[in-house]
């Protein structure tokens, strides 16, 4: 072959390659890109400000968009009420919230204390197999002036362990959130804890804004991974934080504060996610709870 052919087919070669390669780029841009997350849409019963029946809630949350609510438990709800509401609008009950585990908590140095907590969580596992949800939101334990975070992290693991009979009887997952507790502070502290736990049916219910006052959500959400069952979805902004207090940081609209969510989302796409999102933001009427339909709906577009 003589020297000119040679460097022409050369040329031609090295071309190809490259719009290869460009397409290749070009088509992995796009995917990272793509827009859109396939999220269930949810949001807290008690953020419904309107004085309406439990059916009556229930279709003004349909209308608005949403697929689901969860509730706190236990609870003083008419049981056959809120199945009724449930079946006759569509609008599931994706989980339960034992917000009571704030103060019966599984850390507590009294044993009479931990043992009401863990009864909470067990008739919250009860509830939520009737509401035909999957998950019951459980603080994993508090971190303060008379518990120590070492043995914070010993008995909650106790605590949580007394539950497996529960949660493979009922179905029902646990899944602990990262709230302001002063207890498991970093991803890799969290997904250890859960590790070490080791049962498929205690996980982890991720709420993007509570970390930005110290860190950042996708960081979190690339460590924890698969572990994630559930979100939950509010903003925060670290200005307001600094200049008038750290819970005045939630006082600001989704969009509006330091949650990232193109980014946020691209992390959830990279593990992914495609559950149910909730949001747990100040509520109120029709208005009000509309405007955060909407709001969720932009995120997830981002």
């Amino acid at each position: 072959m003589e020297r000119r052919e040679f460097l022409k087919k050369t040329a031609l070669g090295l071309a190809a390659g490259a719009v290869s390669t460009n397409q290749a780029v070009a088509a992995n841009d796009l995917k990272l890109k793509s827009p859109g997350l396939k999220l269930k849409k949810s949001l807290k019963f008690g953020m419904v400000k309107e004085d309406l029946s439990i059916m009556d809630k229930f279709k003004l949350l349909k209308d608005l968009g949403f697929d689901g609510v969860e509730l706190e438990t236990p609870n003083d709800l008419p049981m056959k009420e809120v199945l009724a509401a449930r079946d006759k609008t569509g609008l599931q009950i994706p989980g339960v919230v034992c917000g009571a585990t704030w103060r019966k908590q599984l850390t507590n140095a009294d044993p009479a204390i931990r043992a009401e907590g863990v009864q909470l969580v067990r008739q919250s596992l009860e509830s939520c197999k009737a509401y035909g949800g999957t998950t019951v939101l459980v603080i994993p334990g508090v971190v303060n002036e008379h518990t120590s975070y070492r043995d914070a992290y010993t008995r909650s693991q106790e605590e949580i362990k007394k539950l497996f009979g529960d949660v493979e009887r009922t179905g029902i997952k646990i899944a602990f959130e990262n709230v302001w507790n002063n207890f498991l502070l970093s991803p890799l502290e969290c997904a250890q804890y859960l590790d070490e736990i080791n049962h498929p049916m205690i996980a982890w219910y991720f709420d993007v804004g509570n970390v930005v006052r110290y860190g950042w959500p996708e960081h979190w959400i690339e460590v924890l991974g698969k572990r994630i069952i559930k979100l939950d979805v509010k903003e925060y902004s670290r200005k307001k934080h600094f200049d008038e207090g750290a819970w005045k940081g939630f006082e600001v609209e989704f969009m509006e504060g330091d949650c990232n969510w193109p980014v946020v989302n691209e992390a959830l796409r990279k593990i992914g996610y495609n559950g149910w999102a909730s949001a747990e933001v100040p509520g109120g009427d029709r208005k009000r709870l509309l405007t955060i339909s909407q709001k969720m709906d932009e995120i997830a577009k981002l």
